[in-house]
């Protein structure tokens, strides 16, 4: 078992380099298109297989489709041209289509948490721009530049938006400060303000290399501050970051003279040095460092997730079919479960009484959508209103939301002592989410789920208590590797939603609670509901 697994890795390795090779001795075309048929057949697949997981469908499909690309591109060099080398470019193309499916893959199991191994997801999406544009060079296609700048957008996806955000994404497994997210942002949009910039202006081309510029020098810092486990590969990512430090110096140079005219530095000279220096100074050093010691990933989710989902319209009809009873008072049995973090003793009495009684209160509600998400709203409403969930009101004004609490089928459900509540306003089904909890290091999260069309999102809310007051939070507070977030659930798919929530329930002097609930998309606040609670007993409206 061991030496098939041995003689499969020497394979991985052996073919590029073997292909390569045969290219160098035996090529038909000019030397500069050996930049490129580098990362082709050589640096791609040895990338790839730093990322590969062993069992998953794109390592048992990768020799199936990435044999045949990498033979067609050995091909296209040692002939000269043929009417087979646009068959051969189409196979390279589906090839790199299949491994931005693989990208994409990992994104939905991921979402935009995690911003390092989303930086290695993207780069194999941009991979299929850089197969795109080779096959536009290979078939001749008018794409309204030269076949040289043509070939040249090639290769700058394959270098700068492949190589780099997945270097890059391996850098952030080992440190990620908070620094790290704008760099990587700043990486990860370069090669698009590049390409819109070649295309329609010379000015975005230059303010496009200089974000590069900055997103390059950060990374070269942040390479320098890491803490890695061996000196030689720290010196070799080091300098792979370094030589694209002194690269993109001439680029900025190549590109402020296509704006202002003076065009100190030809495209002869960026192939020869520029593309060079790239290859073996950035590229290949920079996939020897890596494969000294690849750095595990630390997104992985382990918290339970609730299997049931609805179908076109939720509502009552969930309940329906998962068979809810009313049978739980409150939305938990009894608040010392998320002890130590939350004292019942010090917590306000009201705030735990509401939620281990929650069927004796009444919430008054305010929905408040932010001017500039109202459009969005607007049409969101329109399929809230048919799908009977997540169904908020466009207006302001208060409003009664009456609910119940009904159990259900943990055995359905696939999570512990889980309750469904059932939020109604003018009898109307607005909101169904499925209450339960898990543990993680010795932290107990609020585990919520909303049933959607055949899909499920979830919330996990860390609880803080801030003196006798409550707080519920998506959002990270005290550990990087905490669960809390939002997540979109869809069949064996996990993605993790760019929105964050959070609840900030206190209680008056007169026994009234109020709650505010804030969220966020991409840490810009959208929505805020404001609620009122109040016991039965004290309902004088």
């Amino acid at each position: 078992m061991k030496e098939n697994l041995y003689q499969m890795n020497a394979l991985k390795t052996s073919l590029p380099i073997t292909l390569f090779l045969l290219v160098v001795f035996f090529g038909k075309g000019p030397w500069h298109v050996l930049l490129l048929t580098a990362a082709q057949i050589v640096y791609v697949p040895l990338t790839l297989k730093l990322i590969m997981t062993k069992g998953d469908w794109f390592s048992k499909f990768y020799p199936y489709i990435s044999i045949p690309a990498y033979l067609s591109i050995t091909l296209i060099q040692l002939t000269t041209n043929t009417e087979w080398d646009v068959l051969f470019a189409a196979i390279y193309l589906l090839f790199t289509f299949v491994v931005a499916l693989y990208g994409l893959d990992r994104f939905l199991m991921i979402g935009f948490t995690h911003i390092e191994e989303f930086s290695i997801n993207m780069a194999m999406m941009y991979l299929a721009m850089g197969g795109i544009w080779y096959f536009a060079y290979t078939a001749n296609i008018d794409t309204g530049f030269t076949p040289m700048l043509t070939w040249l957008t090639a290769i700058h996806f394959h270098y700068s938006a492949f190589l780099l955000p997945f270097f890059v994404g391996f850098l952030g497994r080992v440190y990620k400060p908070q620094s790290y997210s704008l760099i990587t942002s700043i990486i990860l949009l370069a090669p698009m303000i590049v390409a819109v910039g070649i295309t329609f202006s010379t000015v975005i081309e230059l303010l496009s290399v200089i974000a590069y510029m900055i997103g390059i020098y950060g990374v070269i810092h942040l390479s320098c501050q890491a803490a890695f486990l061996r000196t030689l590969q720290k010196w070799l990512v080091c300098l792979s970051f370094a030589a694209l430090g002194i690269t993109i110096l001439f680029s900025l140079l190549y590109a402020s003279g296509n704006l202002f005219g003076s065009h100190s530095i030809s495209i002869d000279f960026m192939l020869r040095f520029h593309g060079i220096v790239n290859a073996i100074g950035f590229a290949l050093t920079g996939i020897i460092g890596w494969s000294i010691s690849i750095p595990p990933t630390t997104a992985k989710w382990t918290f339970p997730i609730s299997k049931i989902t609805g179908k076109h319209v939720i509502g009552e009809n969930i309940l329906v079919e998962i068979g809810g009873n009313n049978h739980y008072q409150g939305l938990i049995d009894h608040m010392s479960l998320y002890e130590p973090d939350i004292d019942r003793q010090t917590l306000a009495p009201r705030i735990v009484d509401f939620y281990e009684n929650t069927n004796e209160y009444r919430l008054f509600t305010k929905v408040k959508w932010q001017a500039w998400f109202k459009p969005v709203a607007i049409i969101y409403r329109l399929i809230s209103r048919f799908v009977k969930q997540i169904d908020l009101p466009l207006s302001s004004r208060q409003i009664e939301m009456t609910g119940e609490i009904f159990a259900i089928n943990d055995d359905k459900d696939g999570r512990a002592n889980t309750r469904a509540w059932v939020r109604k306003i003018k009898g109307e089904v607005v909101f169904v989410a499925l209450y339960s909890t898990h543990e993680k290091d010795r932290r107990t999260y609020m585990n919520i789920s909303l049933p959607l069309p055949w899909s499920s999102m979830i919330g996990i809310l860390e609880l803080n208590q801030i003196g006798n007051e409550l707080q519920l939070s998506s959002k990270k507070v005290h550990t990087p590797n905490a669960d809390s977030g939002i997540y979109l659930a869809f069949k064996h798919w996990l993605v993790k939603l760019p929105i964050e929530e959070q609840f900030h329930v206190k209680e008056t002097t007169d026994g009234i609670l109020v709650a505010n609930h804030i969220m966020w998309i991409f840490s810009i606040p959208f929505l805020k509901i404001e609620y009122h609670i109040y016991h039965h007993e004290d309902v004088h409206q």
